[in-house]
């Protein structure tokens, strides 16, 4: 399954990288993770969290490929436990070409993104920096290829 992460920023600190790359590289094919960052709004002296939320979800509605599934990561959205996640991730392995997880920036989702996906998702009640939410979901989703494989990671 091909999994792409729709991120906004792209200046991520170091370890958030080796995070993300430590889960993405322990994947065994056909699963593969990427990122494509998404450019933050330029902050200037005028404009409102609303602008340049706008903005980053025209730029982040634009990377939608067809035929994919896309799913955005949302307070708003269904808490599925670890186990919930990886069937769920099976189910769109097999009726889907590919899965695309969209991560807002530091203003959230703006609801153009939320009115294109096919599903939300939530990680937590708790609120995360958006960058550390590429980790997190990046493990879970290494986590979900090791139910669906029998693998002992988790336990």
């Amino acid at each position: 399954m091909k999994i792409e992460l729709l991120a906004v920023g792209t200046r991520a600190p170091e370890w958030i990288r080796k995070g993300f790359d430590e889960y993405r590289e322990r994947l065994v094919a056909p699963w593969v993770l990427t990122l494509r960052e998404i450019a933050v709004a330029q902050r200037g002296k005028s404009g409102s969290p609303e602008v340049f939320r706008r903005k980053e979800g025209e730029a982040l509605v634009a990377a939608i490929k067809p035929d994919t599934r896309v799913v955005a990561l949302d307070l708003t959205g269904r808490s599925l436990s670890t186990t919930q996640l990886a069937l769920r991730f099976d189910d769109i392995r097999q009726a889907s070409s590919g899965l695309q997880l969209m991560i807002g920036g530091a203003d959230g989702l703006d609801p153009a993104c939320l009115a294109r996906v096919d599903e939300r998702w939530c990680l937590s009640s708790l609120t995360f920096p958006h960058f550390l939410v590429r980790v997190i979901i990046a493990e879970q989703i290494y986590r979900a290829w090791t139910i669906l494989h029998h693998h002992p990671y988790h336990r």
